[in-house]
């Protein structure tokens, strides 16, 4: 065996023959550690205590500078930025709000049973639709900004055409109520949550396309990825449940929240799961690899609505009471 020795900056180097292999200067040697992750987590930027009641509905225009807010004494326009408040509205005690896509309009279902059609620009009422039996728990609006879907305790589903106002069809949903919905991307395909159940729509149709069963309790919250492939609900059996659009097949469950899971959203980019329940947190997930990323703290009680900016940026989370704006960020 062959061993020639060196100093380098006064440390003793030995070049070893290679087929030595149990040389202890290098057996002993610490082994690299591995890169670190790195995780996603959020920061307070401002929490808006308006003192107005719970916020059950929160969304945020394409462009990522107002935030439409809605509670039980009314509806909120807020400048996303600065936190300021551009309109007050009180029309009606709010449960669900949703912004078209050219940022123009946007549409509120009440427990007044109405649903009212806004000026997003000048906070002006510009039209009330008349016909379902109970309260309007969701609405959302196609990409095409042509119609307008609502869900309510009278256990419907009503779509109507959002220019004219007419009532296009009703579909006899979910035997008590219609919790929550979500039109996919493409427009072609409505997602509906109910008791325990949650149904696929063919949206131009009306057809019922699958049912898909799991969860044991209310599915209050749906979202789903912006390529059209994964649908993720949340439940007041407190897990979220992840599957495949297409086939409607059951991914994963995730737990973490106590009892209520209110709220679910997706990052744009699809890396990233946010949910948030009764017990104070809004917790992110790793949404390839399902692994809890970072619990952040909100503040005592149950935090209801969540919307994150387009720009991945901003989450915006709703309690009673308080609006709370983060900013969103690797380490």
């Amino acid at each position: 065996m062959v061993i020639v020795s060196y100093y380098l900056y006064n440390v003793p180097f030995n070049i070893i023959d290679i087929h030595n292999k149990k040389d202890a200067s290098l057996s002993n040697l610490p082994n690299p550690s591995p890169p670190r992750k790195k995780i996603m987590t959020a920061t307070l930027v401002k929490n808006l205590n308006s003192g107005r009641g719970s916020y059950y509905g929160l969304d945020i225009t394409p462009d990522g500078k107002t935030l439409v807010s809605g509670n039980k004494r009314g509806i909120e326009i807020l400048d996303l930025q600065t936190g300021e408040p551009k309109f007050t509205l009180t029309k009606h005690s709010v449960l669900s709000v949703a912004i078209s896509p050219d940022s123009k309009t946007f549409v509120s279902g009440g427990q007044d049973k109405t649903i009212n059609i806004w000026n997003l620009q000048t906070g002006k009422l510009k039209s009330t639709l008349v016909g379902h039996d109970d309260e309007v728990l969701s609405v959302a609006i196609t990409p095409d900004g042509k119609s307008l879907v609502s869900g309510s305790v009278d256990d419907t589903i009503k779509i109507w055409n959002l220019q004219t106002g007419k009532l296009k069809f009703t579909l006899p949903a979910h035997l008590r109520i219609v919790r929550s919905l979500l039109i996919s991307p493409d427009g072609k395909t409505l997602v509906t949550g109910g008791v325990d159940i949650i149904k696929i729509w063919n949206l131009q149709t009306g057809k019922l396309k699958a049912t898909l069963t799991g969860h044991s309790n209310t599915i209050f919250s749906l979202a789903i990825s912006l390529d059209g492939k994964t649908l993720v609900s949340g439940s007041c059996d407190g897990t979220i449940k992840i599957w495949n659009l297409q086939t409607g097949e059951l991914k994963s469950t995730l737990s973490g929240h106590q009892n209520c899971t209110w709220s679910v959203a997706i990052s744009p980019n699809g890396k990233t799961l946010f949910s948030i329940g009764d017990d104070s947190y809004i917790k992110i997930w790793n949404f390839q690899t399902r692994e809890l990323e970072s619990n952040v703290y909100t503040h005592p009680g149950s935090v209801f609505s969540l919307s994150i900016s387009p720009d991945g940026n901003t989450l915006v989370s709703g309690d009673y009471g308080n609006i709370s704006i983060w900013r969103l960020f690797s380490q």
